[in-house]
Order: C-alpha cells, then structure tokens, then sequence
C-alpha cells in the first residue's frame, strides 16, 4: 500500500514540475508532510524543484533548510536557483555554510559562487581563497572555472593573476579568449589586449562579435585608428558586418577619430540598431562639436521607436552646451523630468554643464540647489564652471561651502578648483588647495598629481613640478606629458627630452600629446635630427596624421629654418588650424625668415583665415625686423578692427614694432595708453629707448617699474644693463648687477655678463672688466670675450685685447665676428703684420665675413647696396652726389677716418669708391630721391662704423634732414650734426 502511495506520489510531483501551478504545488507539499515523506531527501529534493521551478524561492529555501540530508545535487540546484535570480549576497552565504558543513563542492558549485562574485563587489583575498579551494578540489584546470576566474581577476583588476589562469589553461576556448582580451582591455592594457588578438587569430580561432568588440574598444582608447581599420577588413572578410555589439563597436571607433563619414555609413547598415547604436553616435557627434546633428539624430531615435535612456540625454545635453543650444537643451530637461530620468547623476551633471557653459549662471545655481547636494559631482561641475569662467573668488566660495555641508572632495574636486588656479596665475591660491590635497591623502593619486604638476610648471615653478612628479609611485602617461610639457613650456627643452628619454625606457608608450611636446622641445634648441627621430617614432605609433603632432612638426621645421619641410608638413595636414597657420607663421619669424613669415600672413588671409591672438605678435615682429612700416600700420589697422587692440600681448608687440621702425614717440604713446602692463610691456618699452639711444630714460622706466611692485625678470636686467652701458650709467649699472641675486632672486645668466663687461669696457675699466670675466662663477662663453675684445678696439688696448681674442677663437672658430674684432684691433694698434695673419688664418678656415648692406625703401621699392656697389640703374648720380657730399661735409670739418683697417700703401693703392660702406650709398640715393619733408631711413645689417657714423652725422648737417639708420645693434637719430646715441654706442 505506501509503495503504491510513494508511486502516485512520484506520478504527480513529474506532472506537477512539468505543468503544475504553484497552487498545485503547495497542496502536493502538504500532502507529503502528512504521509511523512519530507524525511526523504528524494521527495525533499523534488519538492524544491517544484518550488524553483515555478519560481518561489523562500519556499524552495525552507524545503532545502528542512532536508534530513543535503545531498550534493541539492546544493548544486539550491545555488543554481539563487544565482539565476542575482541573489549574490544569497549565493555567497550559502557557499559558506557548505564549507562548514564540510561538504565537497563539485564544479558547479564553483561556477555558482564565483559568478555571483562577479555580480557582486568581493574583497579579493575572498577571490583568492575561493581560487585556493578549487585548486585543492582538482578544478585547478576546468575550462569552465578557469574563465570564470580570468573575468573575475580582470574585473577586480588584478590582470597579472588574470594572465597567470589565461597561461595556465591547456584548452582554451572562445569565453577564454573573451575574457582575457576584455579584461586586459577595461584595466588600460589595451596594447597588450590587442597582441592577444593577434595570438588568437594566428591559432586559426574565428573571433566572436564579442571579442571584435573588445579589441575595437582597445584600439578606440589608445587612438590606434589605423588598427581599427584592419580590424573592420577582417570583420567584413568573416562576415561580422551585421551583428550589432560589432557594429556599436565600429561606430564609436570612427566617431571617436571624427571619421563621421564612416561612423554614419556603418550606422545606416547596421540591421538592427538598439539604443546604444544611437548612443554611439549621438556621443560621438556631440563631442566633435555637431550638436546639430546630434539633436536630429535624436528625432530619427524616437522614429525608429527606441527608447532614450540616461545615456542618450547626458550626451544630448553634452551636445547642446558644445553647441550653445540652450532653448534645446532646457526641452530635453522637461523631457528628462517626464521620463523620471532627472535623479540619474549623469544626467544632472550635464545639466548643469550646460546651463554653466550657455551661461545662464542663475538657472544652474537654482538646479544645483534644487538637487541631491550629497552628489559630490554637482560639486565638482559647479567648480569646473566657475573656473572655465575664470571666476576663482566663487570657486572658492563653492569650495569652502562643499567643506561646511561635510562633502568630501575627490580626485576631481581638486583639479578643478586647481586649473582655475593655473588660468588665473594664483600660485598662493594654488599652494593652499595643495595643503588641502595633502591633508586628504591624494597627493599621491596620479591624476591629482598631474594637474599639480601642470599648475606648478605653468606657475614658473619646474622644480616644484619635478619634486612631486618624483613622489608619485604610479605615474601614467597624462603624468609624464604634464611633466614634459611643463619642462617645454618653461624652455627647459633639454630637460623636457631627457624626461621623454627616461619615459621610453620604462617601456611606457607615449601618446600624441607627449610626442608634440617632444618635438617642440627639439624645435626650442633646434635639435633637428632628433626632432625627425621623433617624428618617425610618432609615424610607428600610428600618428602619421594628427593634428597636434602636425603642428610641432610645422614649428620644429620652420625654427630650424627648412622652409621646404615647414611647408611640406604644414601641406600635409588635411584639417588646419590656426595653430596650424600660427605655427608655420611664428616659426619662420623667430628663426629669422620674416619673408616668409609674411608671405604665410597674406595665404592666411586670401584662405580667409581669421588671424587671432598668437598670429599678430609674429606678424608684427616680422614687418618689425624687415622694417616694413607700412604693412606693420595695415596689420595695426586689423588688430584694431577685430578688437584685439585691448589685448595686453598685441599692445606689447605694437610697442616693439614702433620701436624698431623708428617710430619711438609712438611707441611710448602706446604705452602710455595701455591699462594693463605686465612685465613683457616695461621691458618692451625700455628695449625701445635701450634702441633709440634713450638710456637714462629706460632707466628711469626700470625705477618706475620697481615703485609699482611690476616684478623685473631676466629680460628685464638685460634691457637695463643696456641702457646704462649706452647711457655711460656706470654706477647705476653696477647696482643693478648686484640687486639680480640679492634683490630679486634671478642668477644673471651669460648675456648678463656681457652686458656687464660691456658696461665696463664703455667706461674704459678694460683691467676691472678682463679681471670680472676670469673670476666668473660660470665659463665665460664667446659673446662674453666678443663683447672684452669690442671694448679693447675702442680703447685700443692690445694687451687685453689679444688675451680676449684667443680665447674667442677656440670657442667660436667658425664665427666670422671672431677673426673681424681681432683684424680690427691689430689695424687700429697698427699691428699689420698681426692683421694679415688674422685674415689669413679665416681664410684658410674657410670663415667668410657677412657683407655689409644697407636698405632704403623709396616710393613703395626696397633699394639695397653693398660694400662699393655699382649695380644700381642711377649708380653714376649716386656716386656724383655723394662726391659732393663729401665735398660739403668735408668744408665744415669732417675728416674721413683712413686708420681703421688699412695701412698706408693700402690706402694709396686701393679705389676709393670700392671701400665706400653701403649705408653713405642708401643715404646719398635717399637724399636723392626724397622729398625734404619725408625723413631718410636706413637699414643695415651690421654695426655702423665710426667713420660713417660721423660722416651721416655732418650730412644732416648740411642737408638740413632727419636721417635714421638702424644698424643690428640700435637707431641712430640724426639730425643737426648731433646722433641720439650720443656717440656712445
């Protein structure tokens, strides 16, 4: 009779698990209570099947809780059923009370209880002990678990442990693959994830979407995009084009690179499209600045029935404030209240970025207040605002509140309130928020410690840069290009490559921004070779054409004077920028090609290339150095025009121009009228008068600047010291030498010394001089012993003279200045023997002297001479004027200077007309041809002698004219038979 009872019982627990309700279900439960059959771990078992099966947990729990015996299939099926349901926390308690219950799990059971550790936050020693258990149990190997691990390892980002499963696998399938791959690629191993896949495909193993997907995302976070696009041959070679985690996958990939061509063609193929397809997208466009597009993009999703999620408004909103659309933006804020999606942390963070950047500053001090403040990234969005804003005065005030509510600041906190900062030049401000850092323990996190780094580097403070730089354990790739550009941008280019050297050697791979960094800095010392080294590493890391590197090369190029490769690379970048235009600009202007410079500014106009507020300062040093007056008035005529007259930097650059065209009354003007004046504007205007022979009122623009607490730097001192050397300042000029160190904390650096021994040798200490240059602190270098020697020809002293001059020799004996000062002074001690030497010895060197030649520009037309010119079309009326010149100035006491360079029977042998100097040829031919009211201007590119200084010095005596000539050392004014410079230049 119970036989046939448990049979019945038996025929109905099978119908029941196959078609019962859970009505059913419970009644057949009650009915093995009564009969007594829940002691039977057969009957137990199959009651909580019947439970789990129609998905009544607690019951099928409390059955296995109340199980005589718990078999191992019980718990296998027990923890199978919690595990189906994410019921984690369930799993791992379950597992626990297996363990002291010292019943031995079986490979399902490791399955169960490390998926749920995936789904769940575990401390890794749990992982680690669970691994532990499993190699006891003899799973050490089992395909399945060892998956399992790899996933879980790589998501608590333990790659190498990860690895170390990956290796030890014999059979490895394609979940294996996967999770190595995905894995290596979430944790920043994105090079390695990408080898992997090279393995793979090398075993003959068909990758799945899955695993397309991964490495496309590798190569997407590494701007690998010529990888991808082998990557995408392959996948359309497999015939993966229509699976859609592939397809997202390729979208993001090339919207990522701004290929929107491709992104918008694969996202029109893509069969079936879900809302991250869309989301790919929509980001992608946002971020590159077609908000637009975006936003219609949008429309085509709510067509095509798709429903937006968190995702697709932030990048929505993103989009909006790139764009400033702010009516679009406050739509999709109703839309976002109506969906519920307003509480989702992204979505109030781009809200208030967008009201933020579309500065509507009161809606986003109401939304913020209206939020979760505990949301610490409201906080931060609010900081980055008001920074981007260049408010720091409300970025502290939000800060201090952030401390009074009890909200902690985090890695983003920080680097906010610090670039503001950094934009604003408050380094005391900079300093407190590093003792906050400090006092938080992140000053060790690298992204903080990156953006401290870029703060004290951009501040003027390298060292302070370097030291935290050096406390930093983990540095990554952001942390070494802070350093880098740091280095570059405080002209510390050898430091800046020596970094980048070590960096390559830790085997860490640089990105665009640290290879631009680099070849700029080649570009800062001219280092051309090692800036094509670079160039070719940058070509093997896959940025053959970006944007950034493009542009260093420009500059590398340009600054080293190879016109041909500045324009080659300049052609070579599809999309240019203006920093594209300023570079190749600026680049031929500082190396001295002021031509060329100009003819770029006239293709950047006919481009329609509006000029901003780096390409006017190299415009306008360009048509300074060329003497280009007119076009400097045209440019001066822009600048106006498109509002840039109020900015500092183009103030400054206006002065210099005035300055070295002459025009000084001008150029005080100009710096009179500015508002603001920092220290590039005093040094700009005390360089002019330095130039125009106005020493004692340079200097009294230096003690000006003092009074008003404008801190002096090196350029500074160089202007001052000059000023006191032409102005015979010797007094004050020493003071000024001794205050670098003692008041101002700047150590003089070379042109200092110069400056000083030219101050020296002006006064005619030739002895204090030479015994200042053997007691530097640092080795005097050629411009020191150029400028000991230049004194020794004025004062016509051969003793110190030819000590100076053979130590400029060995340190500069390709410099033709060398063998022309020394010459000089052996003609002037009438030391001929000693002369023909000197030239000899430059001859056989293979040292040629620059020619002497002199520019005048007449009705629109450069006119230039050399040395004895006679290829001018008037060179018999020029030669005619000038006899009667000489006749003139000759009446009224000019005596021509026959001592300088030649002997007596040279003077007697030699055609006067070839030894007549270039600028008493430009003078005679401007008197010539221009009317009495416009003043002559000459330019020549060497100093102008004495004999020809006296000479123009009698002319605009007889003439009754203003003649100016600027040589490469300053502006002489003459005018009545007196010369600005006071003869003392």
């Amino acid at each position: 009779m119970e036989l046939r009872v448990s049979h019945a019982i038996v025929r109905l627990l099978d119908k029941c698990v196959n078609f019962g309700s859970l009505l059913d279900g419970k009644k057949l439960h009650v009915s093995i209570l009564k009969l007594g059959l829940d002691k039977d771990s057969f009957f137990s078992y199959k009651m909580m099947s019947i439970y789990i099966g129609l998905g009544d947990l607690v019951a099928a729990r409390k059955v296995f809780d109340d199980m005589p015996i718990r078999t191992l299939p019980s718990w296998n099926k027990m923890l199978s059923a919690l595990s189906s349901k994410n019921l984690n926390g369930q799993v791992c308690k379950l597992y626990s009370r297996m363990t002291a219950e010292n019943v031995n799990p079986n490979e399902s059971v490791f399955e169960c209880v490390l998926r749920a550790f995936s789904g769940s936050h575990v401390a890794i020693d749990n992982v680690e002990r669970i691994h532990a258990r499993i190699i006891c149990h003899g799973f050490g190997t089992s395909l399945i678990i060892s998956n399992s691990l790899i996933d879980l390892y790589a998501k608590n980002s333990h790659v190498n442990t990860a690895k170390k499963v990956f290796r030890l696998l014999h059979s490895k399938d394609c979940v294996s693959w996967l999770a190595m791959i995905s894995g290596l690629s979430r944790n920043s191993h994105e090079e390695e994830a990408i080898s992997l896949f090279s393995d793979l495909r090398r075993m003959g193993i068909v990758p799945t979407p899955y695993v397309f997907s991964n490495v496309l995302s590798a190569c997407k976070n590494i701007q690998l995009f010529n990888v991808g696009e082998q990557i995408h041959g392959l996948i359309v070679k497999i015939g993966f084009c229509s699976e859609t985690y592939v397809c997202n996958a390729l979208v993001t990939l090339y919207s990522r690179f701004g290929n929107f061509t491709s992104s918008v063609q694969i996202f029109s193929e893509t069969q079936q499209r879900d809302a991250v397809t869309y989301n790919s997208l929509i980001s992608g466009l946002g971020q590159h600045g077609h908000g637009a597009r975006a936003l219609d993009l949008f429309e085509e999703m709510q067509l095509d029935c798709k429903k937006p999620d968190c995702v697709t408004v932030a990048s929505l909103l993103t989009a909006c404030a790139s764009i400033g659309e702010l009516y679009k933006g406050k739509q999709l804020h109703s839309f976002a209240i109506k969906s519920g999606l307003t509480s989702d942390i992204f979505i109030e963070g781009s809200l208030l970025d967008l009201y933020m950047k579309c500065s509507d500053i009161n809606t986003a001090r109401e939304f913020f207040l209206s939020t979760n403040r505990e949301n610490v990234v409201l906080w931060n969005v609010m900081l980055v605002a008001y920074g981007q804003l260049d408010d720091l005065t409300e970025s502290f005030s939000i800060f201090r509140q952030m401390l009074a509510e009890g909200i902690l600041p985090n890695q983003s906190t920080y680097p906010s309130i610090l670039r503001t900062c950094t934009s604003s030049g408050d380094l005391e401000q900079g300093f407190q928020i590093h003792t906050h850092v400090i006092k938080s323990g992140l000053h060790l996190n690298g992204y903080v410690g990156s953006v401290l780094i870029d703060m004290y580097a951009k501040l003027g403070k390298p060292e302070t840069a370097m030291e935290i730089f050096r406390r930093l354990s983990e540095k990554d790739v952001i942390t070494w290009t802070s350093m880098i550009a740091g280095y570059m941008q405080n002209d510390l280019f050898i430091n800046a490559l020596g970094l980048f050297k070590e960096m390559l050697d830790r085997g860490i791979r640089p990105d665009n921004i640290v290879l631009a960094n680099a070849i700029s800095s080649c570009a800062g010392i001219q280092a051309l070779n090692q800036g094509r080294q670079i160039h070719a590493q940058s070509c093997v890391y896959g940025f053959s054409y970006d944007l950034s590197i493009g542009n260093a090369l420009i500059n590398l190029y340009a600054k080293c004077g190879r016109i041909v490769e500045a324009n080659l690379a300049f052609e070579k970048i599809g999309a240019k920028d203006k920093i594209s235009w300023n570079g190749l600009l600026s680049g031929f202007s500082q190396s001295g090609y002021y031509e060329e410079a100009l003819q770029i500014f006239a293709q950047m106009n006919k481009a329609r290339v509006l000029p901003n507020l780096f390409t006017f300062p190299s415009t306008l040093s360009a048509a300074a150095n060329t003497a280009n007056f007119k076009l400097g008035k045209q440019i001066h005529g822009m600048i106006i025009k498109t509002g840039y007259d109020s900015e500092t930097e183009i103030s400054n650059a206006l002065i210099t121009f005035n300055s070295k065209c002459g025009s000084i009354d001008d150029a005080k003007r100009l710096f009179l009228d500015m508002p603001d004046k920092n220290e590039v504007t005093w040094n700009a205007i005390m360089g002019g008068c330095c130039q125009h022979g106005q020493g004692h009122e340079a200097f009294n623009f230096f003690e000006k600047m003092k009074q008003l607490g404008v801190r002096p730097n090196h350029i500074t001192f160089v202007e001052v010291l000059t000023a006191c050397s032409h102005a015979g300042l010797v007094n004050e000029g020493l003071a000024c030498f001794d205050s670098m160190e003692k008041e101002h904390n700047l150590k003089p650096k070379p042109e200092h010394y110069a400056c000083f021994v030219d101050l020296l040798c002006r006064a005619g200490l030739l002895s204090r001089a030479k015994e200042f240059v053997e007691n530097m602190t640092v080795a005097p270098d050629a411009m020191i012993w150029r400028t000991l020697l230049s004194g020794c020809i004025i004062q016509k002293n051969m003793e110190i003279g030819k000590f100076a001059g053979h130590h400029l020799l060995k340190l500069a004996p390709k410099d033709s200045a060398s063998y022309v000062l020394l010459s000089n002074l052996y003609a002037v001690t009438k030391e001929w023997e000693c002369r023909d030497h000197t030239r000899l010895l430059m001859k056989n060197r293979g040292v040629k002297k620059e020619p002497g030649r002199s520019w005048i520009e007449v009705k629109n037309t450069i006119h230039a001479f050399y040395v004895g010119d006679r290829h001018h079309p008037l060179v018999d009326k020029i030669y005619e004027y000038l006899g009667e010149l000489n006749k003139r100035v000759a009446e009224i006491g000019y005596v021509q200077d026959h001592n300088s360079l030649l002997n007596d029977a040279e003077q007697e042998q030699r055609d006067s007309t070839l030894c007549v100097h270039s600028e008493k040829l430009a003078i005679a031919f401007g008197l010539l041809s221009l009317s009495k009211i416009i003043p002559v201007l000459v330019m020549k590119n060497l100093r102008v002698c004495r004999d020809c200084h006296n000479w123009i010095k009698h002319v605009s005596k007889i003439s009754d004219r203003a003649i100016k000539v600027r040589d490469n050392y300053r502006f002489h004014h003459f005018e009545g038979g007196v010369c600005s410079c006071g003869d003392f230049w």
